[in-house]
């Protein structure tokens, strides 16, 4: 292992979970660590175009993107609908990917990294700190600005000159609500790998897409008609994209 790339957003330490995750596998002393934070839900999207960063300087390099959230650490209960739905509908999940800069065993390349901030519906989904305790703050708004982000991501990967077609979509699992608004502003999309996982596991905010592409490719993989495109989507307010190909 050359790198090791870590996110979460139910956590802060420092030194960050990459320092005590070297330790425990025993990683070499001179392995690139790197701690994402603040991001929420979306964020293993961008540790993946972070680990594209490092394969662009180290082609040689093996690098490792670890999504964990342990929602249960910022449990919390109060009268307030977002708070009791949050309660309901988030989960402790981690994923983890090992990423070369070559070819690898299972072929699949990850590239065409987009992402869309509205910095204006940032309070829409945070974290708020109330007597001494990390508080979810879940706008009703959240479906319908998740699919308008997710519907102009997918439009403007779309047009790129030359881009392969685009076969499937496996998206955050955000909630019900959320993956029925996505389906029905991008037509011809089926989000069953996301429902499953959602029904299965809750709301793991970050690992969650990574979760649902790997529930995905137990049915197959992408082949030579198409990519297959991953979202997520968070406290930002942000929306980020990927293409999963051969």
């Amino acid at each position: 292992m050359d790198a090791l790339l870590i996110c979460t957003c139910t956590g802060y330490l420092c030194p960050g979970v990459t320092s005590y995750v070297a330790e425990q596998l025993g990683l070499r002393n001179d392995v690139f660590l790197q701690d994402l934070v603040g991001l929420g839900c979306g964020a293993a999207i961008p540790c993946l175009r972070a680990a594209q960063a490092v394969l662009a300087l180290q082609p040689t390099a093996v690098v490792a993107c670890v999504a964990v959230e342990v929602c249960s650490a910022a449990f919390y209960l109060d009268d307030d609908p977002g708070v009791l739905v949050s309660a309901c509908l988030f989960g402790d999940g981690a994923a983890a990917t090992i990423w070369r800069g070559t070819p690898g065993p299972c072929g699949l390349r990850c590239d065409s990294f987009t992402t869309l901030h509205q910095p204006e519906n940032r309070d829409r989904i945070r974290f708020e700190m109330k007597d001494g305790k990390l508080r979810n703050l879940l706008d009703v708004a959240v479906p319908k600005l998740a699919a308008a982000a997710v519907e102009s991501l997918l439009a403007d990967e779309r047009k790129r000159a030359g881009v392969r077609s685009i076969t499937r979509m496996i998206a955050h699992v955000g909630g019900r609500d959320v993956l029925d608004a996505i389906e029905k502003s991008c037509h011809g999309f089926d989000l069953t790998a996301s429902r499953e996982i959602l029904r299965e596991c809750g709301n793991v905010s970050s690992p969650s897409v990574l979760f649902a592409l790997e529930r995905a490719l137990r049915d197959g993989s992408p082949d030579e008609e198409g990519d297959w495109w991953l979202t997520s989507f968070g406290a930002g307010f942000s929306a980020h994209g990927c293409r999963v190909g051969i």
